[in-house]
């Protein structure tokens, strides 16, 4: 479902998919290859929501932004795990961010981090790139080993084969 707000329609690249059952409504650009899964919301009302290229959104993930605070920005392929929460903050290219985590407002995940499922990353905190944060609220746990760095670009490449199946 693609809907306006204030007369502001969604842009979406042509080799983008968006689920059937999936809002994405006002002020949102998607970026080529990207997907975006089964019941997923994102809602760039009262402010925009970038998301770059390749990148995966899956089922049942909420993303948002705040009013005359903060957009929500998403870089390329980045992997966004199931029922996770993105409201106004900035997610780095190849990051990952995992299955009902939620990074808040002008929080930033740099690129190449890892957000733990079921993490709270709390206002205005950064994870560095490399790393891996986890709990509630989330705190730094370690550095990414080689093998998840290389697991960013595997998962961007997986989403997009699977989502080309879709279409």
């Amino acid at each position: 479902m693609l809907l306006p707000y204030r007369d502001i329609l969604p842009t979406i690249a042509d080799d983008a998919w968006i689920a059937e059952n999936a809002a994405v409504i006002g002020d949102v650009e998607i970026g080529a290859e990207s997907n975006i899964w089964f019941g997923c919301t994102v809602r760039g009302d009262v402010n925009d929501i970038k998301i770059g290229k390749r990148t995966n959104i899956q089922d049942n993930s909420v993303i948002h932004v705040t009013r005359k605070l903060s957009g929500t920005y998403i870089g390329d392929e980045v992997t966004v795990g199931h029922s996770a929460i993105l409201h106004a903050c900035t997610i780095g290219n190849r990051a990952f961010i995992g299955m009902g985590a939620c990074v808040m407002d002008e929080a930033i995940v740099e690129d190449g981090a890892m957000v733990a499922a079921g993490a709270l990353v709390t206002p205005k905190k950064v994870v560095k790139s490399g790393q891996l944060w986890g709990g509630s609220p989330a705190r730094y746990m370690r550095d990414l080993t080689e093998e998840e760095t290389v697991f960013l670009a595997i998962s961007a490449d997986n989403y997009v084969r699977l989502a080309n199946e879709y279409k």
